[in-house]
């Protein structure tokens, strides 16, 4: 054995008895996870991922039994306080009665924060589950960003994002960083070449927009939670994603109407016929204004 790997070992036995007295005192750590849809393990096509799907209510099934994976693997290594969000679709699709009594759940929409609406200062990190590529990835299982039936590119201080970086810096703002992802191939990789060397677990690989290579459901969830202890062995090696301010957001509507009635508003600048700038100064801003941005009509009600 290398002088290298003893120390690395040793280091990870120090670590975890660090935080098992952590927890022991109850002084654990506090975890936030946002979970997709388009990246749980099986998941491929609209019959898996809304209400109207013939395999919704299993894929809802999936989604749950990944967010249990990674919260039994989380205490494991000290982890004593949870806040999940549900991030897609209507934001109702976990099956919270299947979730521990300690934990809290963030439903529906809107939210100021989109798929990180909870986070702040206290929490020491944060992993994403079931998350999908950005909608400039010509990779990807359902690759999109925010909304793939109206947006073309988002970008922060102009480069191209996937929701995973949008998120990431909603969590540096706090001083979170992001340890873990799940997802398809794709995804991981355009994660950290985001977000940096973060713990990936790949639970398929695409072949197109609606086609993949999958693990089975126990195969995942065993390897999230690998991922997810492995990420919090490396807790302190993570940095929060922080953009300097300003931050400068950039929407291209895949219809030139939007970016038409948005110019309206003298916060907005129109850039070309597709396209509209917000300049926020700090991610906060930029958040609401991305809800505003997908979540109003002139109909809501009440």
């Amino acid at each position: 054995m290398s002088t290298r790997t003893l120390i690395r070992m040793l280091s990870a036995v120090l670590l975890i008895c660090t935080i098992g007295s952590s927890h022991a005192q109850g002084q654990g750590l506090k975890l936030y996870i946002s979970v997709d849809m388009e990246g749980v393990v099986g998941a491929v096509t609209g019959d898996h991922l809304g209400p109207g799907g013939f395999e919704y209510q299993l894929t809802r099934k999936f989604m749950t039994e990944e967010v249990l994976a990674a919260i039994g693997a989380a205490r494991e290594m000290g982890v004593t306080e949870f806040l999940v969000s549900d991030s897609h679709g209507n934001g109702e699709n976990l099956l919270i009665e299947m979730l521990p009594e300690d934990v809290m759940v963030v439903r529906s929409w809107p939210r100021p924060l989109m798929m990180m609406e909870g986070i702040d200062s206290t929490f020491d990190a944060a992993i994403f589950l079931g998350y999908h590529a950005g909608t400039t990835n010509p990779q990807g299982v359902r690759a999109h960003t925010i909304s793939s039936g109206r947006l073309a590119d988002v970008r922060l201080n102009d480069r191209s994002m996937l929701e995973a970086g949008i998120n990431a810096a909603i969590a540096g703002h706090f001083g979170v960083p992001v340890i873990m992802i799940s997802g398809d191939d794709a995804t991981i990789e355009e994660a950290r070449a985001i977000i940096g060397d973060i713990e990936g677990a790949v639970v398929k690989w695409n072949y197109s927009f609606h086609s993949a290579k999958t693990l089975t459901p126990a195969a995942a969830y065993k390897l999230i939670g690998e991922k997810v202890k492995a990420a919090i062995l490396r807790i302190d090696e993570f940095e929060p994603l922080v953009l300097p301010s300003p931050v400068t957001l950039d929407v291209r509507f895949k219809n030139y109407r939007p970016s038409q009635v948005l110019d309206y508003l003298s916060i907005v600048e129109r850039t070309d016929a597709h396209s509209i700038r917000f300049v926020g100064s700090d991610m906060i801003e930029i958040s609401k204004f991305l809800e505003f941005l997908v979540s109003y009509n002139a109909g809501l009600e009440p």
